[in-house]
C-alpha cells in the first residue's frame, strides 16, 4: 500500500511543477503603491503585454502585488522563504536603494548572490522637490533656510538613516557646508507615501527620484528644485537645473529592475531574461520607459548580476566611510 501511495505521489510531481510554471505572472512591489518601485512593475507589465508573455504563461494579464515593509526587507525575505523561493513566474522590483540597503546589512545576512537578477529596465536620478506653493524657488533658497533654521524644515525620505534618499540629502547638505546631523528627516515607506506627506504639509521637502517627480510635477503637485544628474534631463523636467549648476556637486544615478527567487529553475530564469531582452529592444518599450521618467539602462542575466555585485561592494565602501555600517 505504501509503495502504491509513493508511486501515486511521484506521478503528481510533473503536474505540480507544470501548475507552478503556468501560474499567473506576478510583479511584487516591495513598497506601498505610488512610488518608483510601483512604476517599475507597471513598466514591466507593459513590456510583457507587448511580448504576449502573460497570456502565454497563464492566459491572463500580469498582476501587480504590494509587499511593503523594511524598505524592501519584507519582500526579500518572503521571496527567499522555502515556500516562495522557486516561484517561476514571480518577479520583484528593485532599485539602487535596494542594493544600498543590502550593502549595509539592512536585509540581515542577505547577500547579492542569494537571488537571481533578471533585468535592469532603466535608470533615473535623485532629485530634491518641494510643494508647488513652497516659498523655496531654488536649491539655494532651500539651503539658506536649512542654514538658518534646520529645525523648521522637515525632509521626507523613503527609509531611515543610511537609505539612499537620506544619503542624497546628506550629501547635498554637506556640499553646502551644513552638518547633516542637524537636519530633520521623516522616514516614510516608499516614494508615493513621501509625496503624499508633502502634499499634506507633513513634510516640506522631498528627497526622492526623478521618476517619482515626473509623475507629480506633470500634475503640478510639486516643484523640483534640482536633479542629481550630470546634465539636464529631457522631458517633463527639462527646465529643472542640476545641483551642479547651482553650486552643489552631487550626482546620484539609480538603477531600476527585477529579480527572482534563488531556486527558480534555470530554464524559467533564462526565459524571463530572453523575454526582457526582446521587450527592451523595441521602440515601444523605449517610449514607455521615457513616459515613466526613466532613461536607457539595459542589463540582463549574468551582466546584470556582475553589475549588482560590484555596486553592492561599492555601496558598502561608501557606507563604511560615512560611518553607516552596523
Amino acid at each position: 500500500m505504501l509503495r502504491s501511495l509513493f508511486l501515486s505521489l511521484l506521478c503528481l510531481l510533473p503536474a505540480v511543477a507544470g501548475a507552478q510554471a503556468s501560474a499567473p505572472a506576478e510583479c511584487v512591489v516591495p513598497s506601498k503603491p505610488g512610488g518608483a518601485m510601483d512604476l517599475t512593475c507597471k513598466l514591466a507589465k507593459k513590456g510583457l503585454a507587448q511580448e504576449g508573455v502573460a497570456a502565454a504563461a497563464a492566459g491572463t494579464a500580469m498582476r501587480i502585488s504590494y509587499l511593503p515593509g523594511g524598505i524592501g526587507a519584507v519582500a526579500w525575505h518572503s521571496m527567499g522563504s522555502q515556500r516562495r523561493r522557486a516561484e517561476a513566474n514571480t518577479l520583484v522590483a528593485f532599485s539602487g536603494g535596494s542594493l544600498l540597503n543590502l550593502a549595509q546589512g539592512k536585509f540581515g545576512n542577505a547577500k547579492a548572490g542569494d537571488v537571481r537578477w533578471v533585468a535592469a529596465l532603466g535608470a533615473d536620478y535623485g532629485m530634491i522637490a518641494v510643494r508647488s506653493d513652497s516659498p523655496y524657488k531654488t536649491l539655494g533658497d532651500l539651503i539658506a533656510a536649512l542654514r538658518q533654521h534646520p529645525d523648521k524644515v522637515l525632509i521626507g525620505v523613503s527609509g531611515t538613516i543610511g537609505s539612499q534618499d537620506w544619503l542624497k540629502m546628506a550629501l547635498v547638505a554637506r556640499q553646502a557646508g551644513i552638518d547633516p546631523k542637524v537636519l530633520r528627516f521623516v522616514a516614510l515607506e516608499g516614494g508615493g507615501e513621501v509625496f503624499t506627506a508633502m502634499q499634506a504639509d507633513y513634510v516640506q521637502v522631498v528627497s526622492g527620484d526623478t521618476s517619482e517627480a515626473t509623475l507629480n510635477a506633470s500634475a503640478n503637485h510639486a516643484r523640483v528644485l534640482a536633479v542629481l544628474s550630470e546634465k539636464r534631463l529631457p522631458g517633463v523636467l527639462a527646465g529643472v537645473p542640476t545641483a551642479r549648476e547651482q553650486g552643489v556637486d552631487v550626482v546620484w544615478p539609480i538603477i531600476r529592475g527585477l529579480w527572482m527567487g534563488p531556486q527558480v529553475p534555470d530554464a524559467d530564469y533564462q526565459r524571463w531574461v530572453a523575454t526582457f531582452e526582446r521587450a527592451m529592444a523595441t521602440p515601444q518599450f523605449a517610449e514607455w520607459r521615457a513616459q515613466a521618467g526613466l532613461y536607457p539602462f539595459a542589463l540582463t542575466g549574468p551582466k546584470l548580476t556582475a553589475y549588482v555585485r560590484k555596486a553592492v561592494d561599492e555601496y558598502a565602501r561608501q557606507a563604511n566611510e560615512l560611518g553607516l555600517m552596523r
